[in-house]
């Protein structure tokens, strides 16, 4: 691997951990501006379709809307592999992705095991995603102590 690859590498990692942080942030704006302004997003539950969105504002309002009864979210990114051609790539993470919201007055924590397979370009010297499809393989929810 030459230092360019290393250099890429490194930063399509940062991209994805961005955009987790930005979500656990809940700055949708911030987080859609790492995609490209026609990228799209599709996001699958157990193997069936939930979430297709395409474009920076549709992205917005469905990332927001998906987020609006979550008080606390956090990623963390596991295994990542990329493989990059020129000014496009292809990748996979893995994600855990723990929510705490409320529902029917109770305080629930949503444990969500996902695989995210992602493509990105290069767009003016630097790396963005340009489709992304969320994998949420398994769902743990459970009542937690206020």
């Amino acid at each position: 691997m030459n230092s360019k690859e290393t250099e890429d590498k490194i930063s399509l990692r940062e991209l994805v951990d961005s955009i987790s942080i930005l979500a656990d942030k809940k700055d949708v704006h911030a987080q859609v501006q790492l995609f490209s302004e026609n990228a799209t997003s599709e996001t699958y539950v157990n193997g069936k379709p939930f979430l297709k969105l395409k474009g920076r504002i549709e992205m917005e309002k469905g990332f927001a809307k998906f987020l609006k009864n979550v008080e606390i979210v956090y990623h963390f990114n596991g295994q990542q592999q990329v493989t990059i051609q020129g000014n496009s790539a292809t990748g996979t993470c893995y994600c855990l992705i723990t929510m705490i919201g409320t529902e029917d007055g109770k305080k629930i924590q949503t444990t969500i095991g996902a695989v995210y397979q992602d493509t990105y370009i290069r767009e003016n010297n630097r790396w963005l995603i340009n489709e992304r499809i969320g994998n949420f393989e398994w769902q743990e929810k459970h009542k937690i102590n206020p």
